[in-house]
């Protein structure tokens, strides 16, 4: 079972301590108070990480790869009124290694996608649109500097 609780910090302001069931802390606020992040922030930050954590574990430990810096971006469209949830979400995974190959990246992500990632599932069965794209970088070059492979669109069947 996952646990979270919320508790109140400043009567006056809209700020919040998390507390998770692990024991760890963390400050969630809105746009005025600016100390912490936005509860949606949280959700898209969650999903960067919950596929972040599949895509690099599987290339290394069941694709064999040398993965020497990897990245990943969510960014999402919300609904304009509320809730104001999540309608379009785009995830780029950024891979750097010598020896990754466009067909172990797509395995991965297809994989996370319809497998592992449950932050994804729950963001998907509410309605959301998701498209993955990644790039791929060899060692020694900038995340940006694309030169050797173009952005690519993960196809998860």
């Amino acid at each position: 079972m996952i646990q979270a609780k919320v508790k109140l910090t400043f009567p006056s302001a809209l700020q919040f301590v998390v507390e998770t069931g692990s024991g760890h802390k963390l400050i969630i606020d809105d746009l005025i108070g600016r100390t912490g992040p936005k509860p949606i922030e949280l959700m898209a930050g969650a999903l960067a990480g919950c596929t972040a954590f599949d895509v690099v574990t599987i290339l290394r430990n069941k694709k064999h790869k040398n993965v020497t810096a990897y990245e990943v971006s969510v960014d999402a469209e919300q609904r304009q009124a509320p809730p104001q949830v999540f309608t379009n979400v785009r995830i780029h995974h950024s891979i750097t290694g010598d020896d990754i190959d466009p067909q172990s990246v797509e395995d991965a992500i297809r994989l996370s996608e319809v497998k592992y990632c449950s932050v994804g599932e729950m963001i998907r069965q509410s309605g959301a649109g998701i498209t993955t794209t990644y790039s791929i970088h060899p060692t020694g070059a900038a995340a940006s500097d694309d030169l050797a492979t173009a952005e690519r669109v993960a196809v998860v069947a």
